[in-house]
């Protein structure tokens, strides 16, 4: 249906099932989609398929557990979505990615082709 490369598949794999109260950073979905350096790419498929795949945009963040998008962008509405989930914020205003950072483990289920 949508002619993607399998990276762009994977890495929308990967956000679809991050869970609600757990984060990914750009590097850790390209990594887990099989790109180690493919950052750009994820944030690329965020801002031009989280609507049509109904992606949950807001659990990812940058290597720092920082939101990256400006203030008048959205930072707000990523930053209250993200504590409705139960995330928390330091005085620095960066989330605890020991804590909140998810492994990509989906209980045995596997990446297939979704022939996008």
């Amino acid at each position: 249906m949508w002619n993607m490369t399998e990276f762009t598949e994977k890495i929308i794999f990967y956000i679809k099932n991050i869970p609600k109260g757990k984060i990914l950073t750009y590097g850790k979905v390209a990594l887990l989609a099989g790109n180690p350096k493919g950052a750009r790419q994820v944030s690329w498929t965020l801002n031009s398929m989280t609507e049509k795949f109904d992606l949950p945009w807001h659990r990812v963040v940058n290597s720092k557990g920082k939101i990256s998008i400006p203030t008048e962008s959205g930072y707000e509405l990523q930053k209250s979505l993200l504590e409705e989930e139960g995330i928390e914020f330091n005085e620095k205003d960066a989330i605890d990615l020991k804590r909140f950072l998810w492994d990509g483990e989906i209980g045995g289920q596997q990446w297939i082709s979704q022939d996008m």
